[in-house]
């Protein structure tokens, strides 16, 4: 059970009735992450924009999803693995694609080296060297889309950390994490 109030989208005021009903013509369902975050109309406006922005850059949606599930497991959060499996499967990634993800691996270098980079970030607490940033270099990516996977990593933390301290309740079909290291 959640540790905060669910923000009903039928008794949502202003700016989060606003952003709630974009969320559900989105999805079709209004998740309970934004229903959580809707306690907060500018937390839920941070969120909801950044995933917009984000959707619209330079790094596809499958890739983004899977540094999301990269980074949920690091997290140990059971709602964005479960989320972003189902969303990278339907940006096309499949399921041994998103599972590899979940582990922080993939069999295409570029994939590969950016899910290194997301985990070193996370678990180093940023603390990166030049070569890492080579890297992604060698691999294509240029400081736009360099600037782009830190900010998803940013989002999914703050994701992350919503669910996991609020214990937002998962309303997608649920993945397991890795066992912890």
């Amino acid at each position: 059970m959640s540790r905060i109030n669910l923000v009903d989208p039928a008794e949502a005021t202003g700016e989060a009735r606003d952003a709630l009903s974009q969320i559900k013509s989105a999805f079709g369902v209004t998740p309970n992450m934004f229903r959580a975050a809707a306690n907060s109309p500018a937390a839920l406006k941070s969120m909801w924009g950044a995933f917009g922005a984000l959707g619209g850059g330079v790094l596809d949606a499958k890739l983004g999803e899977q540094i999301a599930v990269a980074i949920a497991d690091i997290d140990r959060c059971d709602y964005c693995l479960s989320a972003h499996t189902l969303l990278g499967q339907k940006a096309g990634a499949t399921a041994q694609e998103m599972a590899e993800a979940q582990a922080g691996r993939s069999a295409d270098p570029r994939t590969a080296a950016v899910l290194a980079f997301a985990v070193k970030v996370v678990r180093d607490r940023a603390q990166i060297s030049d070569a890492d940033v080579s890297a992604l270099r060698e691999q294509g990516l240029d400081d736009e889309a360099i600037v782009e996977v830190i900010a998803h990593i940013a989002l999914n933390l703050f994701t992350n950390y919503l669910n996991v301290a609020l214990d937002v309740p998962v309303d997608f079909p649920g993945v397991r994490l890795r066992p912890a290291a």
